[in-house]
């Protein structure tokens, strides 16, 4: 057992308290604090990445009691990979709220923002369902808090519907879970796994309304179609940082679809046969088509963006939906991508929004740094809308690669390219209305000057952006580990042995997915 694993969850919910108590009154000493703790952050999920790297999965029992009976903290490939990148968007995204003042326009940003991380890595971690629910009240209640911020009627409106669509969610998921806990008597998820496949086919009426309520809580989350009513108002309105943030939210809900549709009710355990990609693949290419028709049909910059996360969320449902390892590779490395393309497009808009009255995508004059928030917008764009060399055409390829073989071929490719063309389109229409006809539409002669943003707000943009180039640079390495994320996801026996301690199957895990990881 290794104590490390806690980390990502005990730092943040140490600090946040913290901050409140101790400079409540002090936003400079907030933003050392919170900077350090984000800082701190990287440095523990970079380990415990490299720690996992090689198949090892980590184990923390709390109070030291074993599964099933205690809580326990699990990270593998895949958890300690979505904790080092909520750990780096979280860093950047705190740079560019310190360097634009949104955290110094309401109460409280820095310690609601690491009870946010606190939320988000716990629910990477987490190797129980009920902790899950847990950590998404905790990601519920702070993101709220985050939306507020700063005040506003609009934003209120937005943030009462977003808890309110939530906690329906989250109604759904108590549900689940007594249906499961009735069913089987444990809510581990590694224990579920063994317990599930030993169900008979004559007493699956439990599990099956279980599978399928967890299903809908997951997609609300992942703001999958018809469930993502609460995304673009939510997205649009809140801060620009917040916004950003939340780029790694519905990643959440996609990577709990991964993990709980992998290990506990798999493609090969019989009592859930066909469960989940029965309506999952088609509500996947709804969202990403509608989500690009919003992209195309949008009258704000800000809402645009929020199509667009709807869309990507799409694509990424789309090879999760598939359940092969070559598809789950691909929304791994697509997942990746996406969240670090729709933060960029988040702070930008804000960029946008700083020398502008609004964000209407209509003629008005040019806005303070204009040339370099174009190019940053050009290229956030071009890695948006998956077009090459970045990495969302590379991720589109490997999507469109892995449903070759797959029966409903023509329905996957044929929406992709479509909606692909449509994004080029609108975000194509949205940059030449901000940015290029601005050049000559005078500004009256009474306004203001346009606002200049600051340099470290350009910074962490910046930062965003060479990220993604560095996600395309060297997209073979990152192929090759997700290629392993997916061989280890589809081959859980190391994960189900660690956690419950017999390790007489732990060898034969590792050789299968040595295999895997070879093929």
């Amino acid at each position: 057992m290794t104590h490390w694993i806690i980390l990502p969850v005990i730092l943040p919910a140490i600090l946040a308290p913290f901050i409140v108590l101790a400079a409540r009154y002090h936003i400079g000493i907030q933003r050392v604090l919170s900077v350090a703790g984000v800082i701190g952050l990287i440095a523990v999920a970079a380990g415990l990445a490299w720690a996992t790297s090689d198949g090892t999965v980590l184990l923390y029992q709390l109070g030291d009691w074993a599964a099933p009976f205690g809580i326990v903290v699990v990270g593998d490939r895949l958890s300690t990979l979505m904790v080092l990148l909520t750990a780096v968007l979280g860093l950047f995204v705190l740079l560019y709220a310190i360097g634009s003042g949104w955290d110094d326009r309401g109460k409280h940003f820095h310690a609601l923002f690491q009870f946010q991380l606190m939320g988000i890595m716990g629910a990477f971690l987490t190797g129980d369902l009920f902790n899950l629910f847990v950590f998404f009240e905790v990601l519920l209640i702070a993101s709220y808090g985050l939306m507020i911020h700063s005040g506003g009627t609009v934003r209120l409106k937005a943030g009462v519907q977003y808890v309110l669509f939530n906690l329906l969610g989250s109604t759904l998921f108590l549900f689940a879970l007594g249906s499961i806990y009735a069913e089987t008597g444990t809510l581990n998820m590694a224990d579920l796994a063994q317990r599930v496949a030993l169900v008979s086919p004559e007493e699956t009426v439990g599990i099956r309304i279980a599978a399928v309520l967890l299903l809908l809580v997951f997609a609300i989350k992942a703001a999958l179609v018809p469930l993502h009513f609460w995304l673009p108002s939510s997205y649009a309105e809140a801060p620009a940082p917040v916004a950003a943030l939340f780029a790694i939210m519905t990643k959440v809900g996609a990577y709990a679809i991964i993990r709980v549709y992998t290990m506990v009710f798999g493609p090969e355990v019989e009592v859930t046969a066909g469960l989940h990609g029965a309506w999952l693949l088609p509500a996947a290419l709804v969202s990403l088509a509608l989500g690009m028709i919003g992209v195309l049909a949008a009258k704000k910059l800000d809402r645009l963006i929020t199509f667009a996360v709807i869309g990507s969320m799409g694509m990424v449902m789309i090879a999760i939906s598939l359940f092969t390892p070559e598809a789950t590779s691909a929304a791994v490395y697509y997942i990746v991508h996406s969240t670090l393309a729709a933060a960029a497009l988040f702070l930008i808009s804000d960029l946008v929004r700083t020398g502008r009255t609004n964000l209407d995508l209509t003629d008005q004059p040019s806005i303070g740094g204009a040339h370099l928030t174009a190019g940053l917008f050009f290229i956030a764009a071009i890695a948006m809308t998956g077009l090459p060399p970045l990495s969302g055409f590379l991720g589109k390829l490997l999507i469109l690669h892995s449903a070759i073989e797959q029966s409903t071929m023509v329905w996957v490719w044929a929406v992709i390219l479509t909606s692909s063309l449509v994004a080029v389109v609108g975000f194509g229409r949205a940059g030449s209305t901000v940015f290029w006809k601005a050049k000559s539409i005078e500004r009256p002669a009474d306004a203001k000057a346009p606002q200049t943003p600051t340099a470290m707000s350009y910074i962490a943009v910046c930062g965003l952006l060479a990220l993604l180039v560095a996600h395309t640079v060297f997209a073979g390495p990152m192929t090759r580990y997700t290629n392993a994320i997916a061989a280890q996801l589809y081959a859980p026996d190391a994960y189900i042995s660690t956690v419950l301690d017999t390790p007489g199957k732990l060898s034969d895990a590792k050789a299968d997915d040595k295999k895997g990881e070879d093929h």
